[in-house]
Formats: C-alpha cells, sequence, structure tokens
C-alpha cells in the first residue's frame, strides 16, 4: 500500500516563520529573554498544516552549514555571499525549533556538504521509487524542480500558515512549462537569493519565452547561432560559461549518499510529554492550554483513563448553611477559594465561592449575600481564622467588591509553587497541583472555557469543582512549606512575597484616572497628523499604495525609487525598522514613513487602547500585576499595561499626560532607584574600582569610559563616550557578547570585543565573579539573588553551544535583575507601611521597574519625598549606597 512521506525544508520555513511575526519580535520575549516569534510561527505551522496531514513518515531537513562549503561553494566562490548574517534574535531560537521538531514527532536529519534541498530530493526520489507519495513543504521555489505525479511541493506563500500547491499541471498552467525546465529557467536567470548570475539582461517572462520555443539550455545552444542578431543573443553568447553553470547551482541533488532511510523516518505523531515540557520551558501558554484541552496525558494523572477514580478520592461538597458556618468559624485553617468567569478579576463575573477544611469538610455556594453574614465576615476578615487560597491577590480584590478585606492568609500556593519554581509554572491549579502529586481535573474537563452557569444539573457540577479546588489548596500547605525550607526560600514568602501581594492588591483596587477627554485629543491630533503624513508620502512617491504593506513598501522604495536594497529576506525586501533608518537620511519618504509607523502604533495601542479599558464608573484603569510571571522575579502590568507606556520619544511621552491625580488639588510624585543594577552588580561583585566610582558618588559612565577609552582620571568625557561606556556598563549586566555590543553601538565586532576585553582588566573582580556564578550554574542548575530567588536553568549543561551559551549568559544575568527585584519589592513593602503608620493620604499608584508612582494632596507632597527616599534607600543594606532620585507635577508626564 502506498505510503505518505512528509519532508520539510527546515532552513527555509524557519526563516519564514521568523519574518512571519517579526512585527511582534519585542513582544515576544520569554521571562529569560529569549525570543520566541520564529518558535510560535513555527508551532503553528505544525499543528495547522503538518498535524491534520498525518504523514506515515516525516522529516525536516536542515542546511548543515554555510551552502558555500558545499560542492556549489566550489563551483562558484560568491554562492550565497553577501547574504546578511542571521539576526541574534533568530539564532538563539534556532535550537528550539529542532527540540520542537521532535516533540511533534518528525526527525531532523542535516548532513554535512549537503543543503536541505539535497536531502529532499534525494529521500523524494527513494520515497517516489518504493511508489509512496511524496509531499514536501518548502518556502523557496527551487524545490518544485522535484514535482513530479507522485511528488507534490507545497510553497508557503504567506508567511507558513498558507500554502501554494505545486503539481505538474498547476505549473504548466501557471508558467508554460514542466518541472525539469524549472532548473533551465534558473540557468538563464540566475538566482539573486542565493547570489549567482545567469544570463545578462535575462529575467523570468524572456526566460519562459525562450524555453517554450526551445525547450531546454542544451537545444537553446545549439540554436543561439539562429537567432537574429540582438542584444539579447550577443549575451547568451557571451554568457554560455556563466548559464551553464547556474544551471549546475540550480539543480537539486538527487541520489546522495545518506545516511538515513525511510524506515528512520516514521511518524508516530507528537510525542505530548514533550511538548509540554517544551511549551512550558517557552511560555507557550495559549498552546499549552490547547494541549490540555484537546489531549489527556499521562504526567497530569492519567485523566482519560483515571479521572472518575481520583474523582472518588475528594470529599463531598455540601452546600453553605448558617450551621455550617457556626462551625467553621471555630477552625484555626480553613481553606477558601472563589471562582470567576474570567482571569481579569477587576471585572470576570463571581460565579461561586467554596470554604472548608478536612475536618469539617467543604462547602460551596453561589450565593454571595452569604458574605452579608457576620460569621462569614469574621472568617475572610479576621485574624484568627489562616486561611488558605490560590492567589491571595485576586481574592483580596474579589472581596474588596464585595465590600470586604481579605484577612489573615497563611498560605498562596500561587506564590509558593512560583518560588518553588519558576520554568514550569503556569499559574494554573490543576497544572501546578499536578506538580506536587495531586490530581484536580482541569476547568476545560469539568464544564468548558468561560462556561456560565444557570441550570441546577451545572451549578452542582461548578460546585463540585469550586470545593475540589478548595480541599486541593488545603492539602498542599506542608508539602510545599516543606520545600520552601529546604530551599532557604521561606522568609522569601512571608517577608516579601505575600505582604507585597496586599500592597499590589490595593494599588489595583485604587486604580490611576485617566482624563479621558485629554487622550481623545491626543487621539484627534494623531489621527490629523497620520493623514498628513500620509498625504506628504502619497506625493513623496508620486502614487497612493498600502504603506502597512510590506510587499508594496518595497516595491516602490528599492524597485521604482531605486533606494540600496540594505536586506533581502525570502519573501523579498525587508523593510524593517533597523533598514528604514539606514535608508532615512538618504531620502526624505523614509523619514516620513518611520513617523507614520510610530504615530500609528502610539495611537492604537497607547491611545484607543486605554480609553478602551478606562473603568467608567471612576474614569481609572485598574492593571494587574503579574507577581508569578518572570523568572527574574520582576513585577509585569497588564489590561492595560502600565509599565510599558513609551518614553523614548517625546509622542510616546506625552501620552502620560493624561495620567492624572484622583483629586483635584493631588500631585503625581514619583521617585526611582538610579542605576540600580549596577549598584547590584558593585555589591555583589565587590569590584573595588566600582564600589569606589559610587561611593565617591561619580558619574558611573563617565568613569567606565575613562577606563575603557584609557583616559586619565580627570579627563573630560564627550557624549559618545559616555554612551559607548553606558551601553558596555548595561551590557555587562546582560552577559552581553562583541557581536551583541557591535550591533548596539554599530562599530565593527573586533572593537566591541576589545572594549569587552579592557573592561574585565578594568574591573577584574567582576570578570572573576562572573566565571564563578557561572561554575556555580553547572554544579547547582540554578543561581540566587540576595534574597535566596532561585532561577533553574534546565539548559545550563545542554550539549548545543548556542543553548548552553544562551543559559550561561542568563545565569550571570539573573542575580543582578532578580536582587534589583527583590529591593524594590522590600521597599514597596516598608513604603506602604511607612505611609499607613504616619496616617497620610498618599497612595502608591504603580511599579514601572525600578521606579514607584504615587499620588498625594499637594500639602503632603515634602513629607511623602522624605518618607519614601528614607525609605528606599535604607530598604536593604548593600555595600555601596542606594541613591534615589524624585519628582513631582500636577501629571505623569511633568512628574517625570
Amino acid at each position: 500500500m502506498s505510503k505518505k512521506i512528509l519532508l520539510i525544508d527546515g532552513n527555509s520555513l524557519a526563516f519564514r516563520a521568523f519574518y512571519a511575526m517579526y512585527q511582534q519580535l519585542d513582544r515576544m520575549v520569554t521571562p529569560e529573554g529569549l525570543h520566541t516569534n520564529a518558535l510560535v510561527a513555527f508551532n503553528n505551522f505544525l499543528e495547522s498544516i503538518v498535524l491534520p496531514m498525518q504523514p506515515d513518515m516525516g522529516l525536516v531537513a536542515w542546511d548543515a552549514q554555510s551552502g558555500r562549503e558545499t560542492f556549489r561553494g566550489d563551483l562558484y566562490a560568491d554562492y550565497k555571499a553577501g547574504r546578511d548574517k542571521a539576526p541574534a534574535e533568530f539564532k538563539e531560537q534556532f535550537p528550539y525549533l529542532r527540540e520542537m521538531v521532535e516533540a511533534h514527532g518528525l526527525h531532523n536529519y542535516e548532513q554535512v556538504g549537503l543543503e536541505a534541498d539535497d536531502i529532499i530530493g534525494t529521500l523524494s526520489r527513494i520515497g517516489q521509487a518504493a511508489g509512496d507519495q511524496v509531499i514536501i513543504i518548502t518556502g523557496d521555489q527551487d524545490l518544485t524542480q522535484l514535482v513530479t505525479d507522485d511528488v507534490t511541493v507545497k510553497l508557503a506563500k504567506k508567511g507558513v500558515s498558507q500554502v501554494e500547491v505545486y503539481t505538474p499541471d498547476f505549473i504548466m498552467n501557471e508558467f508554460g512549462i514542466t518541472p525539469e525546465q524549472i532548473i533551465d529557467k534558473k540557468a538563464l536567470t540566475g538566482d539573486t537569493s542565493d547570489n549567482y548570475p545567469g544570463v545578462t539582461k535575462v529575467g523570468e517572462k524572456t526566460a519562459l519565452k525562450l524555453l517554450k520555443q526551445y525547450h531546454d539550455l542544451d537545444n537553446l545552444y545549439a540554436h543561439v547561432d539562429e537567432m537574429k542578431p540582438s542584444k539579447m543573443k550577443e549575451n547568451l553568447i557571451n554568457d554560455k560559461e556563466q548559464a551553464y553553470r547556474a544551471q549546475k547551482l540550480a539543480t537539486i541533488i538527487t541520489d546522495a549518499k545518506l545516511s538515513i532511510g525511510l524506515k528512520d523516518i516514521t511518524y508516530n505523531g507528537p510525542e505530548e510529554k514533550g511538548l509540554v515540557n517544551l511549551f512550558e520551558k517557552l511560555h507557550f501558554k495559549q498552546a499549552l492550554n490547547k494541549l490540555r484541552a484537546h489531549t489527556l496525558f499521562d504526567d497530569v494523572g492519567q485523566i482519560a483513563e483515571e479521572s472518575e477514580k481520583k474523582q472518588g478520592d475528594f470529599q463531598t461538597v455540601h452546600p453553605l448553611s448558617k450551621s455550617a458556618l457556626e462551625r467553621l468559624v471555630k477552625e484555626d485553617y480553613l481553606a477558601f477559594h472563589i471562582e470567576t468567569s474570567g482571569e481579569n478579576y477587576h471585572q470576570a463575573d463571581m460565579l461561586a465561592f467554596s470554604i472548608g477544611n478536612d475536618e469539617v469538610g467543604y462547602y460551596g455556594s453561589r450565593d454571595f449575600t452569604f458574605f452579608d453574614n457576620d460569621l462569614l465576615r469574621q472568617i475572610v476578615e479576621g485574624s484568627q481564622t489562616k486561611l488558605r487560597v490560590f492567589n491571595a491577590k485576586e481574592h483580596w480584590v474579589l472581596l474588596h467588591r464585595l465590600g470586604l478585606t481579605l484577612g489573615a492568609v497563611d498560605f498562596d500556593f500561587l506564590l509558593v509553587a512560583y518560588l518553588l519554581d519558576t520554568v514550569g509554572n503556569d499559574n494554573v491549579l490543576s497544572t501546578l497541583a499536578g506538580r506536587f502529586g495531586r490530581y484536580l481535573a482541569s476547568d476545560e474537563e469539568v464544564y468548558g472555557k468561560g462556561a456560565k452557569f444557570t441550570v441546577p444539573e451545572e451549578e452542582k457540577v461548578l460546585i463540585d469543582h469550586v470545593g475540589h479546588k478548595a480541599e486541593t489548596i488545603f492539602g498542599l500547605r506542608d508539602q510545599a512549606f516543606s520545600d520552601l525550607d529546604e530551599h532557604e526560600q521561606s522568609h522569601l514568602y512571608r517577608d516579601i512575597e505575600l505582604p507585597l501581594s496586599f500592597v499590589l492588591a490595593k494599588m489595583e483596587a485604587q486604580g490611576f484616572k485617566v482624563n479621558e477627554a485629554r487622550l481623545e485629543k491626543m487621539g484627534q491630533e494623531m489621527d490629523e497628523q497620520i493623514a498628513s503624513l500620509k498625504q506628504e508620502i502619497y506625493q513623496m512617491a508620486g502614487e497612493e499604495f498600502n504603506i502597512n504593506s510590506t510587499k508594496q513598501l518595497g516595491t516602490l522604495l528599492f524597485e521604482k525609487m531605486g533606494l540600496p536594497v540594505i536586506k533581502k529576506t525570502k519573501t523579498g525586501y525587508s523593510t524593517a525598522v533597523e533598514v528604514l533608518e539606514k535608508l532615512a537620511p538618504e531620502a526624505p519618504i523614509v523619514e516620513h514613513i518611520l513617523a507614520y509607523r510610530q504615530l500609528a502604533k502610539l495611537k492604537s495601542t497607547y491611545v484607543d487602547g486605554l480609553l478602551s479599558v478606562v473603568n467608567p464608573a471612576d474614569q481609572k484603569v485598574h492593571t494587574r500585576f503579574l507577581q508569578t510571571l518572570t523568572q527574574t522575579g520582576r513585577l509585569s502590568s497588564v489590561d492595560p499595561n502600565l509599565q510599558n507606556i513609551p518614553m523614548r520619544t517625546e509622542a510616546g511621552r506625552k501620552i502620560r499626560h493624561a495620567f492624572v491625580p484622583s483629586h483635584d488639588g493631588w500631585q503625581i510624585f514619583g521617585a526611582d532607584y538610579s542605576q540600580i543594577e549596577l549598584r547590584v552588580l558593585a555589591s555583589i561583585t565587590g569590584d573595588p574600582a566600582m564600589e569606589h566610582a559610587f561611593v565617591e558618588d561619580e558619574d558611573i559612565h563617565a568613569e567606565t569610559a575613562r577606563k575603557v577609552f584609557g583616559l586619565p582620571e580627570d579627563a573630560p568625557i564627550d557624549p559618545d563616550q559616555r554612551r559607548t561606556a553606558k551601553a558596555v556598563n548595561f551590557g555587562i549586566v546582560y552577559g552581553i557578547s562583541d557581536y551583541g555590543l557591535s550591533k548596539n553601538l554599530n562599530i565593527p565586532r573586533k572593537e566591541a570585543k576589545s572594549f569587552i576585553e579592557t573592561y574585565f582588566r578594568e574591573f577584574p573582580r567582576i570578570h572573576q565573579w562572573m566565571g564563578q556564578i557561572k561554575e556555580r550554574a553547572h554544579k547547582d542548575g540554578f543561581v540566587e539573588t540576595i534574597e535566596h530567588r532561585r532561577r533553574y536553568l534546565p539548559d545550563i549543561n545542554a550539549k548545543n553551544f548556542n543553548t548552553r551559551s544562551f543559559a550561561e549568559r542568563t545565569a550571570m544575568n539573573s542575580p543582578i535583575q532578580g536582587s534589583a527585584a527583590d529591593i524594590i519589592k522590600i521597599a514597596m513593602i516598608k513604603v506602604s507601611q511607612a505611609i499607613e503608620a504616619k496616617g497620610m493620604a498618599a497612595n502608591m499608584l504603580v511599579q514601572v521597574h525600578d521606579e514607584l508612582v504615587f499620588e498625594c494632596p499637594e500639602s503632603e507632597l515634602d513629607e511623602l519625598r522624605d518618607t519614601v527616599t528614607k525609605v528606599m534607600d535604607s530598604a536593604v543594606k548593600l555595600a555601596i549606597p542606594l541613591k534615589v532620585e524624585s519628582h513631582s507635577g500636577p501629571t505623569w508626564y511633568e512628574a517625570k
């Protein structure tokens, strides 16, 4: 019986995947700093195109090394020369692409001296000879020459999500030639992507016309002398040798000696554990949820086979009653859980709640009027009953919506699970419980995502599930706390993360007021500017076109206007920001396009985006601070992200004009740590040169510039030298390479390497510490902050050099970034306590990395400045002083 063989061109599709989501590059980054845009797009491709195909055999072929190191490089020295080096953001994703391929049940293969095309060409002919059906998926038209009645090529047309099917009939109808003639077409035209020429001035249309008349290259040259005199005839004769060389370069090998055969590439479908591990590592939450909703896998308790048995391990959940409350109020420890209809608990409906423990049982209800009962209020608001919850911050906000205040929380499983393992944390109770060996059915398994419960049968399902959640939370406490003690992280939980969750809850509930009228006016002004820029761009271009279309923009700039091509991709001309910035001095239209893009993004993301989330009841935005997301311990902000209001451009900064105090006569006040990460670096490493600069309150970047450039101690530093030194300083914190520094500063790699080497000579203890921390990471598998926050590094001993190097850089920067996060968190707790102790009216509103933002009556401003500054600069005692800078104004913009 004929079998189905799937062969995938890994390099071309990976490259397409990277650029398919290039616009999201800066947003698609893991907490560890790994870009994931190519990985997301490649995974979508495997799920949407490969998985439904269900082949019998499947392989992804990769170029083992540069094409110039194959026979084609020997044939033509400039083969594939001139291509830009793959972006570092792309290269760092490559090892994970191969891991993804394996997890999806496919095989990876590469072979020295061969390109992926040659591997595919050879296997396709082996499969065809065996009578099998071969399907090739690629982003490169070169492989269409392999098409036969038994070999189909699917060519990715839009990113990697859409394909065009090439069969012999399709090629004949589309181009008027056979698949075999595609080789001779390239012989005549050459290939700009692979950088080899064909016949001068012969383009695709001319080549197709010649092949229809003469069929192949040999016959063409056999009759070339019979052609009428013309420039084309002259070029054909002059470039004959070049054309035959191009023919050899274009021809895919179909008889290579491979170390594998069809029997070695059997496809058995996705390997679910591998996918779960990979998705957790890459923080693919959506993919994880989808996987868990549609596949029931063993490591979460063999749900498919054992759900009924394990569900039976739970206690019966009883309807809540007043008599039950009389028993519950006497208990010292109770689990408490409120179920909502969505992630954003500021707006989501409260569906049901449950409360109880193993001794008196578990009780649930959808009737929230129970919170008017004094006994229930005493339990959730008092200090006698210690509550066990999942996400104390969420429960504080939910009770605040009911006019209550969450009382004594002993155990927050969400926080504890995060501290114990930041790598595999998806913030989902059922999965995290599974890590502790406890089964709990997921929400999707029980009643479907986002379901509303209105009928009695469904209500019973809901109440049971919420009760089982409470029972699960109650039973996890002892084991989780034991693990915390073992990791020496109990103080991190009790003294930092748990009290911080209450500070954050109050900040979220307080909200940040937005002047909607001011924001709407900004939007109108931006619309006018965008419209004006559009018309100016059209006028300069001499035509109207879709400015947002990469293809149309590339055609205009590089073909019609003749601007120099800086970068090409498999899909055409690159019009990325870095490309346009290089072109801007050469053409005013490019400056206008950059300005248009910037304004359009500001308008849609920040003006329209903020207006859509303002609460009409109080004219405020109520962000959610994600306390358990990043692996460094830093906080994140969503719905909306108040940490991401632009600061680099004046137009972006003006968005902050719309953020105002809640009351007339109040001010916005901000205080931020100055160069906290470098101060932490100096303190942790004990480097005397850096410590001295901070103790003497010198300009650390100017001091670094003098050392890096070999200048006298009192030598003046120009802005460019300081900028270079600043890039080196912060680059060292983030484990930057000479390549990365050269890109950041736009200088030769050799010069960047020299800066880094000089830096390490001048700050030797920093270099020594980096070696020690890498060694410790290799030994322990994790690194720690000053407060014993752990960052696990599963790839620290990986065989792949790029994967291992990335983990080593993470090992170096995590203690610095994580310790800075610890310090700002401690400061937030202490500042909140100080404001409360003094009875001040001031409110803490938002935390943006190393800055805290408040609102306060103008009369309190001096006292607030004095209080906040003193608390922040003494929050943690380091070997060198912390420095705090403050500012204030009637809006967030003017405060800064």
